[in-house]
């Protein structure tokens, strides 16, 4: 079990490096065996992740915190608003599962446009 702080620290890194670009920090937080859903990507692995969801940092330049909560032992909720980099926002809500000190499935609900 992870300790409440350190799951969110956790995610939040997660985030920022998707916002930075820094893809050696996400990598670093990312279980070999990740399993990624969106409504679009169900079920995709890890190899596939960086190759059809990565790709989408460089359209994004911030990233700001509605919801950042711990849920159960091994689980954050996240809610976020996103701010493209053409100006446009838009806002999704994401479960992020860990194992250990590692994220090991994210589940993506899409937002709205803002």
């Amino acid at each position: 079990m992870t300790p409440t702080l350190d799951r969110i620290d956790i995610v939040r890194r997660s985030y920022r490096a998707y916002e930075t670009g820094d893809r050696a920090a996400l990598e670093a937080l990312l279980a070999d065996d990740l399993v990624f859903s969106s409504p679009v990507d169900v079920g995709i692995d890890r190899a596939t992740y960086w190759e059809r969801c990565w790709p989408n940092h460089e359209n994004i330049s911030a990233i700001a915190f509605k919801r950042l909560e711990a849920v159960g032992d091994d689980e954050v909720l996240v809610t976020y608003e996103a701010e493209r980099t053409d100006g446009s926002r838009f806002r999704n809500t994401e479960v992020l599962g860990l194992t250990g000190d590692r994220i090991a499935t994210v589940e993506v609900y899409f937002g709205w446009s803002l």
